[in-house]
């Protein structure tokens, strides 16, 4: 499970970067990554991040992020992106995470992350301005950070 996040993030960054037209062709891209994984995984992945192929003249089909298909995914996507502006800080605790956020924001952003069911965070509690995010045990400070730039891309350069 450490890798999950990160792989998936790469497979995202992958597709998002480039016309992929066959699991195999992506297998590779993953491998030259360093990751070790099978295909059932990689379709299971795929499967998790919603991927679909859509048809392109040059390649027959490509894979693609569904965000990048109708504009109410992208106004989706945008709104969640907006909610990272009011992102303060992020500290841990054993398996407690406290993050901290502009007044106002805390509520939509622990809405988000709970709404996303992502496997390391059991759940959340909001105030105003604070989330306190409940990890899974076992699961690293990396991966929930990892966890939550999967759900908040622009998280990223806050979190990175």
């Amino acid at each position: 499970m450490k890798n999950r996040t990160k792989r998936q993030l790469a497979i995202k960054q992958a597709i998002l970067s480039g016309r992929i037209s066959s699991q195999d062709e992506l297998l590779h891209i993953m491998k030259d990554q360093g990751f070790e994984l099978t295909q059932a995984t990689l379709s299971r992945d795929l499967k998790i991040l919603k991927v679909a192929k859509v048809s392109d003249q040059a390649l027959g089909y490509v894979y693609v992020i569904p965000e990048g298909l109708n504009t109410e995914n992208q106004r989706e996507n945008s709104r969640i992106n907006f909610l990272a502006d009011g992102f303060r800080d992020l500290q841990f605790s054993g398996n407690l995470a406290v993050m901290r956020t502009m007044p106002g924001y805390a509520s939509s952003l622990a809405a988000v992350i709970d709404n996303s069911e992502p496997y390391e965070i059991i759940g959340t509690i909001a105030g105003d301005d604070t989330i306190l995010i409940i990890m899974r045990e076992g699961v690293t400070h990396s991966d929930l950070i990892n966890s939550l730039i999967l759900i908040m891309p622009k998280l990223e350069d806050k979190l990175g």
